[in-house]
């Protein structure tokens, strides 16, 4: 994508400040940053893959048996299900949400339902539950290189994503057999605080600039696209935006070839207030709403509630 240069996630460890008002000066311009060389063992990730591959392959009424039922938060959601908010058309795609694991009796498990796993597909939990967790952790260090660059302590996000509501999702989007007004994705912003995006080379994502033209985002081999998204954007009272995007469908010689991605939607608790945090502009702050309440809201909207 012309614009955003990848940032070296090894610069977390080597020079923190300078990852950070790199990464932040992306963030601030495109509302999307490129992180290179994450530390992610690439093995493992095309472990993930495969075995996502494989679910996706399995017959329609096998598929159909692990809709969970709940929102789409885990399990199965079936193409033609999403779309995007103030859209009429569908999206071409299906996905398989992963949640996080709590101990029983947990105070949130009544807002966190429990992860399905499909035992056609032997190694799913055990790839999908490593792929979450390795995610997981990066966007926390990811959050605090945020938090540096706006000025605030560095573990300002910590305990607010810490038990985050977050949701790893395997994408698929099958071939195309002809053109369709429906899009992959349709253009949206994320619901949480950031996203992290595995599988981003294969062409299709796409960023809505400030000029009102679409930028096409082709990452590195293993890099990660990293978003703003609509709870974190509203925190900070817009300093950081959470840019419309969507997946564009393929031209013509690419149409017969189905595009997979792994995006992890990093979260706040249930219970965490999503409030003007320091440094807001008072004229855009918005009322405090709890995470819970906010990710109710947008589910309905998309259609999955």
């Amino acid at each position: 994508m012309a614009g955003i240069a990848p940032v070296s996630f090894e610069l977390y460890h080597e020079d923190f400040h300078v990852f950070s008002q790199a990464l932040g000066a992306s963030f601030t311009r495109y509302g999307f940053a490129i992180v290179a060389d994450p530390g992610i063992d690439p093995n493992a990730i095309d472990r993930a893959l495969i075995d996502a591959k494989t679910f996706f392959a399995l017959p329609p009424q096998t598929k159909q048996r692990y809709i969970s039922g709940i929102g789409g938060q885990r399990g199965y959601v079936p193409f033609g299900k999403e779309t995007a908010k103030g859209a009429s058309l569908y999206d071409l795609k299906e996905f398989w949400h992963v949640g996080r694991d709590l101990a029983p009796g947990h105070r949130l498990e009544a807002l966190m339902p429990r992860n399905v796993w499909p035992k056609e597909v032997e190694g799913f939990r055990s790839s999908q539950t490593w792929l979450f967790k390795a995610l997981d952790r990066l966007g926390t260090q990811i959050l605090q290189a945020i938090a540096h660059y706006l000025d605030m302590p560095r573990d300002q996000f910590d305990a607010a994503v810490q038990e985050g509501n977050s949701v790893l999702r395997l994408l698929h989007y099958p071939p195309m057999t002809q053109r369709s007004d429906h899009l992959r994705a349709s253009a949206h912003e994320d619901i949480n605080a950031i996203t992290l995006l595995l599988g981003a080379e294969e062409p299709g994502l796409e960023v809505l600039d400030r000029d009102g033209s679409w930028l096409p985002i082709s990452a590195p081999l293993g890099a990660v696209v990293c978003n703003i998204g609509d709870m974190l954007s509203r925190a900070v009272c817009g300093r950081l935006p959470s840019t419309t995007h969507r997946v564009a469908n393929p031209h013509r010689e690419r149409r017969g070839v189905a595009r997979y991605s792994m995006p992890f939607f990093l979260h706040f608790a249930p219970d965490y207030v999503i409030a003007p945090l320091q440094g807001c502009d008072p004229t855009k702050a918005l009322p405090p709403i709890s995470a819970h309440a906010f990710l109710t809201e947008r589910l309905r909207e998309i259609k999955l509630l």
